[in-house]
């Protein structure tokens, strides 16, 4: 029903930047609770941000909240993860991810229906 496009993810040294895109087709896209995760490698899922339906809340993790910052525009169908600043820990798989429930616990990664491939962030020291 949902299908997500990541794009942007590569190499970058650190304390620069990238900004990720999603886009998402098959649903009304100001219908979805749409957030970030990250799976950095021998380690689990790590939720990143997340942005509510309209744009107007946010929800960040405590490791990424003064250098990262989640935006959505509804008329392209796209949300975007600015990243700055980046840091060799940030090296990671990263997805996209959207839900259409009702309700969304915007941190859990088991609130959300889809999901896209992923992107690969590498960050060198």
């Amino acid at each position: 029903q949902v299908q997500l496009v990541e794009s942007g993810g590569g190499l970058v040294q650190a304390g620069g930047s990238l900004r990720l895109s999603c886009t998402a087709s098959g649903r009304p896209f100001s219908s979805l609770v749409m957030g970030w995760f990250r799976q950095a490698p021998g380690k689990g899922r790590e939720f990143v941000v997340s942005i509510s339906r309209s744009g107007s809340s946010t929800y960040y993790a405590d490791s990424v909240k003064d250098r990262v910052t989640i935006s959505r525009d509804n008329a392209e169908n796209t949300v975007y993860l600015q990243m700055n600043s980046l840091k060799p820990e940030d090296t990671a798989v990263y997805y996209c991810a959207a839900s259409d429930a009702r309700a969304v616990a915007p941190s859990k990664d088991d609130h959300y229906n889809y999901w896209g491939q992923g992107t690969q962030v590498t960050v060198s020291s």
